[in-house]
C-alpha cells in the first residue's frame, strides 16, 4: 500500500457516524499492509508500516502486540524479522481486528442508563439491535474483501 492508503479526510471514522477508535483503524490499516505482503511470505517491519501509513511507530508497536496476543499476527525476530498475518486474509474479519484492539464489549449505546423509562427501554432495544447488526456486518467483511475494495477502481470510498 502506498503512503496514506486511508486518507484522514475520508477515513472510516470521518465518513460515517460509526464510532471507530484510532487503535481499531490503525489495526485494520496495519493488517491490510500485512495482507498485501502476504503473498511474499516475508515479514513486514513496523518501521515500514508506520512510514507508509503515517502511523506513529510507538502506537503501532502497542497495537501489533495486542494483535499478536489475539492470534492475528505473528512476529519474527532478527535482521529479516517483522510481522506477518498468522491466518489467511480471507479468514480475518474487520470485527476480529476491532475486538482484538478495543475488546469484545466496548462502550455500548444500549448501556446508556435510559432503560428505567418506557421510552428509554424502547431505545435500548433499538440500540442493541443496531449493535448486533453492526457486529454481524463487520463479521462478514474479511481483509481479503477490503483489499478487493481498495483495488477496485469503482469504489471511491478507499484511496490509495
Amino acid at each position: 500500500m502506498s503512503a496514506g492508503c486511508i486518507s484522514r479526510n475520508t477515513s472510516t471514522a470521518a465518513a460515517s457516524d460509526m464510532k471507530l477508535s484510532a487503535k481499531a483503524e490503525y489495526g485494520c490499516v496495519a493488517l491490510l499492509e500485512l495482507a498485501r505482503a502476504d503473498s511474499t511470505g516475508q515479514p513486514v517491519r513496523i518501521r515500514s508500516i508506520a512510514a507508509s501509513q503515517g502511523i506513529p511507530e510507538r502506537f503501532l508497536v502497542q497495537i501489533l502486540l495486542v494483535l499478536k496476543s489475539a492470534g492475528l499476527v505473528e512476529s519474527t525476530r532478527g535482521a529479516s524479522g517483522g510481522y506477518r498475518l498468522s491466518r489467511e486474509p480471507a479468514e480475518i474479519t474487520v470485527l476480529d481486528v476491532m475486538e482484538a484492539v478495543d475488546g469484545r464489549s466496548g462502550p455500548s449505546r444500549a448501556d446508556s442508563g435510559a432503560g428505567g423509562h418506557p421510552v428509554g427501554r424502547a431505545l435500548v432495544g433499538i440500540w442493541r439491535e443496531a449493535e448486533a447488526r453492526e457486529r454481524e456486518f463487520l463479521s462478514g467483511i474479511t481483509l481479503l474483501d477490503v483489499l478487493a475494495r481498495i483495488e477496485s477502481p469503482d469504489d471511491s470510498t478507499y484511496q490509495i
